[in-house]
């Protein structure tokens, strides 16, 4: 498969330098490929990095587009870009602020809407894949670390607070 990497199951004093880092990356490098692999299988024309800038826009309305910029780990010149492949798709549309003409709102289109809402139940099925044969307590203890996890580096203030 595309999106396989090895991956120790032995956590113990060699793998500590890092402590759970390295897990954390090449299993969200997994996650990525095998949601990109499947949606291209599924003739999808999206990424799930875009699927999820739809699916921002949706819970929370049109957004600056520098707020676009967490959400996609994304600087401000490729963030310009990513957009721009957005629109091509036509399923975003930028419309300068009626404040600050420097500021351009990304709205999601009629097509982006529809784009979204015909992906969900297949994101969610995919994430339901992912999940498969992991016992709920695992999963609960799984979101309560990372959750730890992104307090601390919150606490650091490393402008990692936004989601």
């Amino acid at each position: 498969m595309p999106y396989s990497f090895k991956m120790e199951n032995n956590f113990n004093k060699e793998n500590m330098d890092f402590g759970i880092l390295p897990y954390i990356g090449k299993t969200l490098k997994c996650i990525d490929a095998f949601i990109n692999n499947e949606l291209k299988i599924a003739s999808i024309d999206l990424t799930k990095k875009q699927f999820l800038v739809l699916k921002t826009l949706t819970i929370r309305g049109p957004l600056p587009q520098h707020n676009l910029a967490f959400v996609t780990e994304r600087d401000k010149a490729s963030l310009a870009r990513f957009i721009n492949t957005l629109e091509k798709k036509n399923l975003v549309a930028r419309i300068p602020s009626t404040t600050d003409k420097r500021i351009n709102i990304v709205h999601l289109t009629k097509h982006g809407e529809k784009v979204y809402q015909n992906t969900l139940p297949i994101f969610k099925k995919l994430v339901l894949k992912i999940q498969e044969n992991i016992p709920e307590a695992d999963l609960q203890q799984t979101a309560n670390t990372l959750s730890k996890i992104k307090k601390n580096i919150e606490s650091l203030n490393t402008g990692c607070n936004r989601n």
